[in-house]
């Protein structure tokens, strides 16, 4: 979330030339104290909010692709026809307009009543839906069912204290205290009442049981289902290093985590942070924020070079640096104990704190032991069926078949997990359509944001055109002349261009 833009543009209430928006063009201009984008598509007018539902993106500057509107910030993907939400991260719909053309004039008028997206009848033949996780494939399925018209049992058993949240802000604005805890939630906690979810939290699921069709939780207690979302995400990985286990050696995963973080930071004024992955350089932007002295160590001679090249390793290592982070690279990490980090050549950091950022792993535990196809996670289809009928899996635990490059892959990605959750609901509800997103994440360095969307394990050296240093370029990763992946800094259109081209 954001704070309200001010509202700027013509007057189209008013009314605005009918020349000045052409065929599969966009405008936006102002109705009242409203900020509205008006799109003509196949000679129809659509008018609709201006403003992404998920961090109020501009989507003017956005991206039309057929009937729909993307937004250029976290690539949300909207219906003009009906402002439904189509595509995570965004869930809430855009507000409509009426809007005609008449004697060369275009004017907005009254609002509109948001367009049913509620389906007419429910295809699929579940009638117990069990979601076992609550993060972002977790919530996204269980809103899709409710959204589409569902009216059978929807159960989520989420082993984290708290109901869904904006887990990205927990490494980037929240722990930077520049997000007040109410932006958190995905929902009010009476939301899921009222959609008839019974949300349990602090379940923890310890048995499935592929034959009879049932999940059960630690006390026993077990739910039967006919459909069965495993969508229970991913762990920190805690180093077996002397000093790790420490009390005041933290891991970033849940909000609880993000929250004592906080509270150790404002005890403190130095903190080490131990990897220079996404996660540990977003907790050293947010601390640095916070005013105290950061240090990072890494194995790595260059930040985030194996995921994202050299090129914008030693940009994202500058733009911390200039911001004070100090940087310990090239070597490994010996112990923590007494405020120190020493690192395998004797060097001492002093340090309150230490925040661990070295990657995660799939939690897999569970269905590995109930019998389900395991590689590095669970393994899926292209709808992302399981190997049990009624079993799926979605998010950072699913490894599936990328229709890009025909591998199989786990992606870690906030939106693409959620895109995971929505697919798998409309599957249960009878949509056979395979899953063809490709990827999309950011990253916050300093007040600059990476967009990276597609999917690169291994790539030859990345292309950059124009300038990291002014925030203007791309960087393409290509592997044997196919473009896999693009990481844009500044050219948001770009890179939902290429998002387009990768879904082709």
């Amino acid at each position: 979330m954001t704070e309200p833009q001010e509202v700027t543009g013509p007057d189209l209430f008013a009314g605005v030339p009918a020349s000045d928006l052409p065929e599969s063009g966009k405008l936006v201009g102002r109705v009242g104290d409203e900020e509205v984008l008006v799109a003509r598509i196949g000679g129809a007018l659509f008018a609709v909010g201006a403003h992404c539902t998920h961090y109020q993106g501009p989507l003017g500057e956005g991206l039309i692709v057929g009937d729909t509107v993307r937004c250029p910030w976290h690539h949300a993907r909207f219906c003009l026809r009906t402002g439904e939400a189509l595509a995570a991260p965004a869930i809430d719909p855009l507000k409509r307009w009426s809007v005609r053309e008449a004697d060369g004039v275009i004017r907005v008028e009254t609002e509109a009543s948001t367009a049913s997206t509620r389906a007419p009848e429910v295809r699929g033949g579940a009638r117990r839906v069990v979601i076992v996780g609550g993060g972002a494939a977790g919530f996204a399925a269980a809103e899709m069912l409710r959204r589409k018209g569902f009216d059978g049992s929807v159960t989520m058993l989420s082993s984290d204290f708290d109901a869904p949240y904006d887990r990205p802000n927990c490494s980037k604005d929240y722990l930077a205290g520049e997000a007040p805890a109410e932006w958190m939630p995905l929902r009010a906690g009476d939301w899921y009442a009222d959609n008839d979810i019974d949300l349990r939290l602090d379940a923890e699921v310890s048995a499935l049981d592929l034959a009879e069709r049932t999940v059960s939780l630690k006390d026993g207690q077990p739910f039967g289902y006919d459909a069965l979302l495993i969508a229970t995400g991913a762990e920190p990985v805690r180093l077996p290093i002397e000093g790790f286990a420490r009390p005041d050696v933290y891991v970033l995963r849940t909000l609880q985590d993000a929250d004592a973080i906080v509270a150790a930071a404002g005890r403190g004024r130095r903190v080490a942070v131990v990897g220079a992955s996404f996660i540990g350089l977003e907790v050293a932007a947010a601390l640095r924020s916070r005013g105290l002295e950061v240090h990072v160590a890494a194995p790595e001679a260059v930040p985030l070079a194996r995921v994202m090249g050299e090129d914008i390793g030693q940009w994202v290592r500058g733009l911390h640096e200039k911001a004070g982070v100090v940087f310990h690279l090239g070597q490994g990490v010996r112990r923590w104990g007494d405020a120190k980090l020493t690192l395998d050549d004797g060097e001492i950091i002093e340090a309150d704190l230490l925040v661990l950022g070295v990657g995660v792993r799939p939690r897999t535990q569970v269905a590995e032991a109930a019998g389900l196809k395991i590689d590095r996670g669970i393994l899926v289809d292209e709808r992302l069926q399981a190997s049990a009928p009624g079993v799926y899996a979605a998010g950072d635990v699913a490894r599936y078949p990328d229709p890009h490059t025909g591998a199989a892959i786990r992606v870690e990605h906030w939106v693409h997990a959620e895109r995971q959750g929505q697919h798998v609901a409309r599957t249960i509800l009878g949509d056979e359509a395979p899953f063809t997103d490709p990827p999309f994440f950011w990253s916050a360095h300093q007040d600059v944001s990476i967009r990276y969307v597609g999917h690169a394990e291994t790539f030859d050296r990345p292309t950059v055109d124009g300038s990291l240093e002014r925030q203007d370029a791309e960087v393409r990763f290509l592997r044997a002349g196919r473009l896999d992946a693009l990481a844009t800094v500044g050219r948001d259109l770009r890179s939902l261009e290429t998002g387009v081209e990768l879904e082709r």
